[in-house]
């Protein structure tokens, strides 16, 4: 039997809105193949979770995985993909010419600022990244080669821009790192936080306050930065 028949098996000649009705169909067994990947996969890893459970999760048949994805190993690329293309959407032309540099770091910063609520355990996306920077697959290199790197690539040339140079450098890299691991924070260390600070990320308000001072850190990051090449201290590494 062909796998579209194993999913939609007993349909018929599909007319043009049985169609629409398929690709309908089709796309929330995509959805929810991909909800329930990503949070066994958060949980067991890659080589414990299993495609059988998977399926069993999402009520899918086993024929869907391939049907959809190919194997075990593309629906892995495909959770893994799920938050950085969410997250290109979100940062849309945050590197624009014409905004200012708080502008760019605030479209930034919001795009990557998402702790969970409080209390609550972290996002199956968070607790996934966090198994692969501890056991990084391969999988994950290639996201990072081709995904990840392209959007850093964008952060560092804004940066470049605004420090005053023609061409990125190590130091750029790294002030781009400490952009972005500032807010980071917020999404994983949240328990921590509440913890040490209680009133900070709760109440009304809260978190556009959190948000403005993540703004400003960034700014003055830069503009330490530019100080430090006016005054020659710069060097190449």
């Amino acid at each position: 039997m062909k796998v579209n028949q194993a999913l939609d098996s007993g349909a018929g000649e599909p007319v043009e809105g049985d169609a629409l009705s398929a690709s309908s169909r089709g796309e929330r067994a995509r959805e929810r193949l991909l909800a329930e990947a990503m949070r066994i996969f958060a949980q067991k890893g890659y080589a414990r979770a299993s495609t059988r459970e998977i399926c069993q999760a999402a009520g899918q048949n086993v024929a869907s995985i391939h049907y959809y994805f190919g194997d075990k190993a593309g629906l892995y690329r495909a959770v893994l993909l799920r938050p950085i293309e969410a997250i290109g959407v979100d940062l849309g032309a945050f590197d624009a010419p014409g905004l200012s540099l708080a502008q760019s770091l605030r479209r930034m910063m919001t795009a990557f600022l998402c702790p969970p609520e409080a209390g609550a355990p972290l996002e199956p996306e968070m607790l996934l990244y966090l198994r692969e920077m501890i056991e990084p697959s391969g999988a994950f290199h290639d996201v990072v080669a081709q995904h990840i790197l392209p959007l850093h690539q964008r952060v560092v040339r804004l940066l470049a821009r605004h420090v005053g140079v023609d061409e990125p450098d190590d130091a750029l890299h790294q002030l781009a790192f400490a952009l972005s691991a500032m807010v980071h924070d917020y999404g994983m260390s949240r328990a921590f936080m509440d913890g040490l600070a209680p009133g900070l990320l709760n109440g009304e308000g809260a978190m556009q306050r959190v948000l403005d001072r993540l703004v400003g850190y960034g700014v003055a990051l830069v503009e330490h930065e530019q100080r430090a090449r006016a005054r020659g201290e710069h060097h190449e590494q």
